[in-house]
């Protein structure tokens, strides 16, 4: 982390202000600011100069120069911290999970050229749950595979998978490598890989047991997704819970208009 001045080298090409321009300043320094951040003239964890001091060399009020700040705090390219150390840093970005056309963690990753891992936390046989034999269509208590995982994003946790496959469809699983790609390794071992899913998003927080293994704090925000996945068949495969840091990630989904007869109709459950 670095805390720069107005003297530094990263703020010798400043907008020039003088000179009308179609956006207000304030718009323009933001655009200034951003494209820095882009670049990586300024990196995360920089500290901004002092409000007073960046208004001065850019040539605006102090008014101005906030508008700037808190437009780009919005879009959480910076972070804004009070007290003792305080101050305008550059913020971390968050992580882009793109759940468009069901893929694993792994391939999430792919798409955010970043760098996917796995720790291994459970790996069991046990009767199914309740919820978990009505997804997966199984008679109650039938035996299913728990695997639960730690994934990594560049070897920091990102999100806590908790996944259920039937021991009957997957026999000898969890005598294989676990680590990969469980969807990779579904579709190459088994010929059972997941083709469609029902997938359910809501916010949580961290039971303590959660905030060790991902690293955060009792209490933190998670974004659950919570997933029943079929085959081409139909064929329920998978149930999972995913729950994602949501201060490390962005959950993102591309949709599209379909033909009348692929319109599913939209459902909100209300959860009391």
């Amino acid at each position: 982390m670095r805390t720069l001045t107005v003297d530094d080298n990263a703020f010798a090409s400043k907008p020039d202000l003088r000179t009308a321009g179609r956006e207000p300043s304030h718009a323009r320094i933001e655009q200034w600011l951003a494209g820095m951040i882009a670049d990586g003239a300024l990196s995360t964890g920089d500290k901004l100069p002092p409000e007073g001091e960046l208004a001065a060399a850019v040539g605006v009020s102090r008014m101005t120069l906030r508008q700037s700040l808190a437009a780009l705090e919005q879009r959480e390219l910076l972070e804004r911290r009070r007290g003792r150390g305080g101050g305008t840093f550059v913020a971390r970005p968050r992580i882009e999970c793109d759940l468009t056309g069901l893929p694993g963690f792994t391939e999430q990753m792919r798409r955010a050229h970043v760098r996917a891992g796995a720790r291994m936390v459970t790996a069991r046989a046990r009767p199914a749950p309740p919820e978990v034999s009505a997804a997966l269509k199984l008679p109650a208590a039938s035996e299913v595979y728990e695997i639960v995982r730690v994934r990594l994003a560049d070897r920091e946790p990102l999100a806590l998978e908790e996944t259920y496959l039937s021991a009957e469809a997957f026999p000898g699983l969890l005598e294989r490598r676990l680590t990969g790609s469980l969807y990779s390794l579904m579709r190459r071992a088994y010929r059972l890989a997941p083709h469609s899913a029902r997938e359910w998003l809501e916010p949580v927080v961290a039971t303590d047991e959660q905030a060790r293994l991902l690293e955060a704090a009792t209490g933190a925000p998670l974004m659950l997704v919570t997933r029943t996945a079929y085959t081409e068949s139909g064929m329920p495969v998978e149930f999972a819970y995913d729950r994602y840091r949501a201060d490390r990630t962005r959950i993102a989904l591309r949709t599209s208009i379909a033909g009348p007869a692929a319109v599913e109709p939209f459902r909100v459950e209300i959860r009391r």
